[in-house]
């Protein structure tokens, strides 16, 4: 029967049925909303500090591999701190000091340079230019106290840095 000959109160009862049905709709979809809220709200983020920490032992490990000419490792370790660098970006971007980060990419890019060639005189320069960026950009942000410097001690003691014969 067509809409037009159908009786006004089966017509109101059928949009009160349809509200009452998107009403009920709305209401689970806006306590999964809050509830997926809840959840992101409360995940873990780390803080700059976090990412910061990761760095420091990441440009330790990287030194001592790209002194011992283990350049695999040396790859590794400077594209782990490239992604604690893109990490800072995103998850600390709140940070003022998180804005001067990308002062660091000229100098990650020299010491990945020096790796891929696998040039230990290259490894040596960009490394500490690398680590003198480091200091550069603590001094920007008024965390001069915290200075960067060349290891020197191993970072851990069970790793070994130098590849055996048989790696090379």
């Amino acid at each position: 029967m067509p809409i037009i000959k159908m009786p006004a109160a089966i017509i109101s009862a059928l949009c009160s049925l349809c509200a009452c049905n998107n009403n009920d709709n709305t209401l689970k979809l806006q306590y999964k909303t809050d509830s997926l809220q809840s959840v992101i709200d409360h995940a873990y983020k780390p803080g700059l500090g976090e990412f910061m920490s990761s760095i420091q032992t990441h440009h330790a490990k990287l030194w001592f591999a790209g002194m011992n000419a283990n350049w695999r490792l040396a790859d590794f370790e400077i594209h782990e701190i490239m992604e604690s660098v893109d990490d800072i970006k995103i998850y600390a971007a709140e940070r003022p000091e998180s804005k001067e980060v990308g002062m660091l990419a000229p100098a990650l890019d020299t010491v990945n340079n020096a790796i891929v060639k696998k040039d230990s005189a290259l490894f040596r320069q960009s490394f500490i230019a690398l680590t003198n960026t480091c200091n550069n950009c603590h001094r920007s942000v008024d965390y001069g106290f915290n200075i960067v410097t060349i290891p020197s001690a191993l970072p851990v003691a069970n790793q070994q840095f130098k590849l055996p014969e048989n790696l090379k």
